[in-house]
């Protein structure tokens, strides 16, 4: 033995282990199913508790094992089955939103939903229970009167009374089972299922099937009073768009009008977001469970008893419905938001439009000022030449004349009038590098 140990520790490859490696190759064995034995009476319990909850439904949990005296589950656990005693066991189990509690009573009876598994559960502990009940399901699981799992009818109409029954063979024809999916005066759904020749692994499945079935179609519904409720401010939000779009095909008389209409728009915009924001996990959710229904239908694997509705056929006249309900309302957001942004689009467009015509009026306003400022400047450049030269002159003329006047034998009015032409040619080609020079060195600075 020790020599086989060596080998084996001599053989471990030190690898690093991914921290999450352990956890997530558990989890496809996180809830198996029961292995049930016929006769067996269950109260399925799904309690809507929000997805922050997780902590208070493992404390209240423990506090139910400490009651029995039973090892609770450990931190972080998301499913729980225990024995509670000879003839109950209890089945817990953690989803997003809610969590599920299934109690198993294993004595004989004669009437499924006389003594219930749930009378074997405290009172005061279930009163405590966090969350709101969604879900309150009372099942049996029988042997019946045959291999194919058959019942008299007198048995389902004194379970069910009057209420339109639906059921099915299952698993192949193995077993079969009902249920009317209505709340009785106890506050309790009923399902029965009957063996037949379903194995005890089989018998568990399909009762958790089952369970799953009414849970599963219960949170998917949850998003139909949403879907509606959203239809009037839908139908509100559309007409407004209608309207919007209408002044967008008239002319606008102004700027200003097109402003209005992009503020207006974005209000509408905001307004579909906001609906979407608040309903949008409840239509996902509604389409994962929904998803979940479907494949819990498949896997009955139904055959259809004589005169009897199956489940399947139930759901897609009962319950399809109301999901094509969510869907519509969903897409029906979704275009609607989809309208408004190539509605914005388009209006962007026209204002973007609009403030290049006017910037083009602009620019040519532009031109023309300066146009007009290049041919003043001109002209003041004309005159001041004049009066550059006028003052040029007449300091010339003076100094002339004082030369004159020194003795130089000069005629200071003729050389006056040569100097003229001289003087002004002399200021011009001056102003000209002049302004030259300036040109290049705001140039330069730019």
């Amino acid at each position: 033995m020790n020599d086989l140990a060596s080998i084996q520790e001599a053989r471990a490859v030190p690898l690093t282990q991914h921290p999450l490696r352990h956890q997530l190759a558990a989890e496809v064995h996180a809830r198996p199913y029961e292995v049930l034995e016929p006769p067996v009476r269950a109260t399925h319990l799904a309690v809507a508790t929000g997805e922050e909850t997780a902590a208070a439904d493992r404390a209240h949990l423990e506090d139910l094992c400490d009651r029995f005296g039973v090892v609770p589950p450990p931190d972080g656990a998301i499913h729980f089955a225990h024995d509670l005693g000879p003839d109950l066991r209890v089945r817990w189990e953690r989803h997003t939103e809610f969590s599920t509690y299934t109690f198993y009573r294993f004595d004989a009876f004669d009437d499924p939903f006389k003594d219930r598994a749930l009378d074997l559960v405290p009172g005061d502990w279930l009163a405590g229970l966090p969350g709101a009940v969604l879900v309150a399901m009372h099942a049996a699981l029988m042997a019946g009167d045959s291999d194919r799992g058959e019942l008299p009818t007198a048995h389902l109409n004194r379970w069910f009374g009057d209420h339109l029954v639906v059921g099915s063979r299952i698993g192949a024809g193995a077993g079969a089972a009902w249920s009317d999916f209505r709340i009785h005066e106890d506050g309790f759904s009923r399902v029965v299922l009957c063996a037949g020749s379903l194995t005890r692994g089989q018998n568990g499945r399909m009762l958790q099937r089952l369970m799953e079935l009414e849970t599963y179609r219960m949170m998917a519904l949850l998003a139909f009073p949403v879907a509606r409720s959203m239809g009037p401010h839908l139908s509100r939000l559309e007409r407004e768009v209608g309207a919007l779009t209408s002044r967008m095909a008239a002319p606008s008389a102004s700027g200003e009008d097109e402003r209005d209409l992009l503020r207006e728009l974005t209000r509408v915009a905001a307004e579909v977001e906001s609906l979407m924001a608040a309903h949008g996990y409840r239509f996902s959710a509604a389409r994962a469970y929904h998803a979940l229904v479907q494949r819990s239908l498949r896997e009955l694997r139904e055959e259809r008893i004589g005169g009897t509705q199956m489940f399947h056929e139930f759901m897609d006249r009962r319950f399809t419905p109301a999901m094509r309900t969510c869907e519509a309302m969903e897409a029906r957001a979704d275009g609607l938001g989809r309208r408004i942004a190539r509605a914005a689009d388009m209006l962007r467009t026209r204002v973007d439009i609009a403030m290049e015509e006017s910037n083009r009026d602009l620019l040519r306003s532009m031109n023309h000022r300066a146009d007009l400022q290049l041919r003043l400047q001109e002209t003041v450049e004309g005159l001041s030449v004049v009066a550059i030269s006028y003052y040029v002159w007449g300091l010339v003329s003076y100094l002339l004349k004082g030369v004159k006047a020194a003795g130089a034998p000069l005629n200071a009015d003729a050389a006056a009038l040569v100097a003229i032409p001289v003087v002004v040619t002399l200021v011009f080609v001056g102003v000209r590098r002049l302004r030259k020079a300036v040109g290049k060195g705001g140039h330069a600075g730019g």
